[in-house]
């Protein structure tokens, strides 16, 4: 029988670093949403913007600039799908679907994954990439 990984929970800060004001602590988030949140900034930082691990990051700010095509919403999913089996241990990827939303010019983002160790459904995190510049 293979042993599976159990998990107390997974907590991690708020990056708004707002203060309880019960006790004045950082607020916290817990469990889904510290992963959410998690994969979010790995998708969100650029290689080489993490300073002592030059690796940490994904590679799609390049492709926001290209043309938007069906090719580039691809190639933006293999570079998610990539970092975040590189990055983010506590979850397994089920699906990554990116398609180019012609009528905002943006991409739009669905991850689909399990959180690995605790009982819970399959998560969702769907966002939209877009130019910043």
């Amino acid at each position: 029988m293979p042993l599976e990984r159990v998990s107390p929970g997974f907590k991690d800060i708020s990056g708004s670093f707002l203060y309880n004001p019960l006790n004045n602590d950082i607020i916290a988030l817990k469990n889904e949403t510290a992963i959410a949140r998690s994969i979010r900034n790995i998708i969100l930082t650029q290689r080489g913007e993490k300073f002592f691990d030059q690796d940490f990051g994904c590679d799609i700010t390049n492709y926001l600039f290209e043309n938007l095509s069906d090719i580039s919403a691809d190639t933006i999913a293999g570079q998610i799908r990539q970092s975040i089996s590189t990055y983010e241990p506590r979850v397994e990827l089920k699906d990554v679907v990116v398609s180019a939303n012609y009528s905002t010019l943006e991409f739009d983002v669905n991850i689909t994954y399990f959180i690995i160790g605790i009982d819970a459904r399959p998560q969702q995190l769907s966002f939209a990439l877009q130019q910043t510049r």
